[in-house]
């Protein structure tokens, strides 16, 4: 999985590409939180992003829980109607902070 990272201080941009699956959410967690460092802002722009499984999910919810344990912040940006739908679903809207 190819994920693009953009830093502005304390704040991280995330742009994962292709599907948060079974097969790729090891390792986007794990991309991911050897990416956090001091970060306190964590973006995770889902433009390029056209499926995320249940194993997606529950990556997403460990980013966001190391978010709140820092007393920092996950939001979701650039949803599309497929993925905002399915976040919906689950109650993601919120822990996600989704635009």
């Amino acid at each position: 999985m190819n994920i693009d990272i953009q830093r502005d201080g304390t704040a991280l941009t995330a742009i994962p590409e292709g599907r948060i699956d079974t097969l790729t959410a090891p390792e986007f967690q794990k991309h991911m939180e050897a990416e956090l460092g001091d970060v306190n802002d964590l973006i995770i722009d889902f433009c390029k992003v056209s499926y995320v499984s249940s194993a997606g999910l529950r990556a997403l919810l460990a980013l966001a829980q190391t978010m709140e344990d820092r007393d920092g912040t996950i939001k979701g940006v650039n949803v599309s109607d497929f993925l905002r739908k399915a976040f919906d679903l689950t109650g993601f809207l919120e822990i996600l902070n989704v635009d």
